[in-house]
């Protein structure tokens, strides 16, 4: 029990000290995360816009795939992109394996079902009627999709925040296509693993903490969202 609390004190002290170490890992993480989310709501947002003002032969069971792909596990994402990034891959050729790059293709591979089916979610929250009004009125199908999306903002939002959460907090696709290189693909995630199992719960615990603070904050700006 004395050794996990000198080792939280420790641990804390790196943390307010702002040791490098530490800062590097947790900025690294914040921006390949933020990368991933943002490209993935670039992909995502007019691709739930279009499913969801179109009628289609199969859209229920797109929708219902997608969900499901909600819980995808991480080491299969991971294990898909390192096949196809791999140097026996059909993409190998790039030379992206085991860089931030591929790091953040993997995160838009996974996080990209859960942003698209709560975008859809969020856009078919919105009464319908709204978007008649704004036809009868004269917009075009475009004017109609933004005005229903301004509707659906706080809950489209609270989607892209969902999918960025679940990018931070993943370890298993970083380990395998990103290496957990020191200062190069290394992330929170990936680093408490290896501290861990060296026996380091200084560090690791630092990085815990600081990954616990991260779900904190994202928590209470989703509560904020709901309110609103």
């Amino acid at each position: 029990m004395t050794e996990l609390w000198d080792g939280l004190v420790t641990a804390l002290k790196l943390i307010i000290s702002l040791d490098p170490e530490v800062m590097a890992i947790a900025g690294r993480s914040l921006a390949i995360s933020a990368t991933s989310s943002t490209i993935a709501a670039l992909i995502c947002l007019p691709l739930a816009t279009v499913i969801h003002f179109n009628k289609f032969r199969g859209k229920r069971t797109l929708i219902n795939i997608t969900q499901t792909m909600f819980s995808l596990p991480t080491v299969a994402v991971g294990l898909f992109v390192f096949v196809l990034f791999s140097s026996a891959g059909p993409l190998g050729g790039l030379g992206i394996i085991f860089t931030p790059a591929v790091m953040v293709i993997g995160q838009v591979v996974l996080i990209s079902p859960i942003m698209l089916g709560l975008t859809i979610s969020a856009l078919s929250g919105v009464d319908k009627s709204i978007a008649d009004t704004a036809v009868s009125l004269g917009a075009s199908r475009l004017q109609m999709a933004v005005v229903t999306i301004r509707e659906a903002r706080f809950a489209v939002l609270a989607a892209l925040i969902m999918g960025f959460g679940r990018a931070i907090s993943e370890v298993g696709l970083s380990l395998m296509v990103g290496g957990n290189i020191r200062g190069y693909t290394r992330t929170i995630t990936t680093a408490i693993s290896l501290e861990t199992s060296k026996g380091d719960l200084e560090l690791a615990l630092a990085l815990g903490i600081i990954l616990i603070f991260i779900a904190l904050i994202i928590n209470i700006v989703l509560n904020r969202i709901q309110q609103r």
